[in-house]
C-alpha cells in the first residue's frame, strides 16, 4: 500500500471517529422516523449536547465567579476604608471608576486588555530578537511562541483560557459592586460597638475584625443577594465574549434549518429561550430560597428589624 492510500484511509478513519454516534440505534436515518423518535433523535445530538452542557458552564461560571467577586469587592472596601490615602483613594477609583461605566464596555475591555498585556509580556521574553512593531494599524501582531494559547494546544485549551478570561471579567465588575455593598455595610455597624471594643484595649485591627466583619454580613445580605442575581441574568454575555454558552446554541439550534440538515424543521427559537426562561426562573428561585435561610440565621440575636422579629416570633 502507497503512502497516499494509507494517508487517505487514516483520514477516513479519523473522520468517521470524529462524527458522533447517535444515541438511539433507530436514529441512523431520521426521514423515517415518526414524531416521538424523531424528536428523541434531535435532542440527542451532538449539539444538543454541547447545548445541555452549556448549562453546566454557566453554573461553574457563577460558582468561581462569585466568591472571587466578592473578594474583590472585600478589598476594595477595606482599601476604601484606609486611612492610607493613596490605598483609600484607589478603592474608591475602583468602585466609581466601573459603576460608573457600562458593564458591556468592561466586559469587552478586560479580557481584550488582559489577552494583549499577557501576549506583550511574553512576546518580550520568548522573542527579543523580534524587530517589529506589535501594533501594526489595527492588529496586534506577536510571534507564535507569545500567543496565547498556542496554536497548537489542543481545542480544551483555548476554550478554558477563553473561560477564565470571561471570569476575570465578570469578578473585576461585580467586585466594585461588591465593594460599594460591603463598604456600606461595614459603615453600617453601630459605632457604639466599636467604641465598645476599643474601650476593652482592642486595637483598630481587632475591632475591625472582631466586631466589625462579623456583623456586616447582616447589613450586606440585601445588597449582595440582589448583585448575586444581577450576575445570574449577566451570564448571557458569555456569548459577547467567544463563549459558546447557552444563548448561543439556543440561536444555533433554534434557527430555520432547511432540507439540506440531518432534522430539518422552521424557526424554533420561541421554544430555545423558552426554555432558557424556565432555567433562569427556577434559578433565580432556588437563589431566593437560599439567601432567606442566609438571612434568617444572620439575624439572629442581631439588633436589626429580622433579629427584632425573630425575638417577638420566639415570645
Amino acid at each position: 500500500m502507497t503512502s497516499p492510500d494509507r494517508n487517505a484511509i487514516l483520514a477516513q478513519l479519523n473522520f468517521a471517529r470524529s462524527v458522533p454516534r447517535p444515541v438511539f440505534d433507530f436514529c441512523t436515518d431520521p426521514s423515517l422516523l415518526d414524531d416521538l423518535p424523531w424528536l428523541a433523535c434531535y435532542l440527542s445530538t451532538g449539539k444538543h449536547m454541547a447545548f445541555y452542557g452549556s448549562f453546566i458552564t454557566v453554573l461553574v461560571l457563577l460558582a468561581i465567579t462569585a466568591p472571587i467577586a466578592l473578594a474583590f469587592g472585600f478589598g476594595g472596601a477595606m482599601a476604601a476604608r484606609s486611612s492610607f490615602a493613596p490605598l483609600r483613594w484607589f478603592g474608591k477609583a475602583y468602585t466609581a471608576m466601573v459603576r460608573g461605566v457600562p458593564d458591556i464596555a468592561f466586559f469587552l475591555f478586560v479580557p481584550i486588555a488582559m489577552d494583549q498585556g499577557l501576549e506583550w509580556l511574553r512576546h518580550k521574553v520568548k522573542c527579543p530578537d523580534w524587530d517589529l512593531p506589535v501594533r501594526q494599524g489595527n492588529d496586534f501582531v506577536v510571534c507564535d511562541a507569545a500567543k496565547l494559547p498556542l496554536s497548537s494546544s489542543p481545542q480544551w485549551v483555548h476554550e478554558g483560557y477563553g473561560f477564565a478570561l470571561a471570569v476575570a471579567a465578570f469578578a473585576v465588575v461585580f467586585g466594585a459592586f461588591a465593594a460599594n455593598v460591603l463598604y456600606g455595610a461595614m459603615q453600617a455597624v453601630p459605632r457604639g460597638q466599636v467604641e465598645t471594643g476599643e474601650a476593652y484595649g482592642m486595637t483598630a485591627r481587632q475591632t475591625f475584625w472582631r466586631i466589625v466583619v462579623p456583623q456586616m454580613w447582616v447589613f450586606a445580605l440585601p445588597g449582595l443577594s440582589n448583585l448575586w442575581l444581577i450576575l445570574v441574568k449577566a451570564t448571557p454575555l458569555l456569548f459577547l465574549l467567544g463563549v459558546e454558552d447557552i444563548v448561543y446554541w439556543a440561536r444555533e439550534l433554534g434557527g430555520s434549518k432547511t432540507s439540506t440538515f440531518t432534522y430539518p424543521h422552521s424557526d424554533w427559537r420561541l421554544y430555545y429561550f423558552l426554555a432558557l426562561l424556565v432555567f433562569y426562573l427556577l434559578l433565580t428561585q432556588i437563589s431566593e430560597k437560599i439567601f432567606g435561610r442566609l438571612s434568617r440565621r444572620l439575624s439572629h440575636g442581631q439588633a436589626t428589624l429580622g433579629g427584632e422579629a425573630q425575638r417577638k416570633a420566639a415570645v
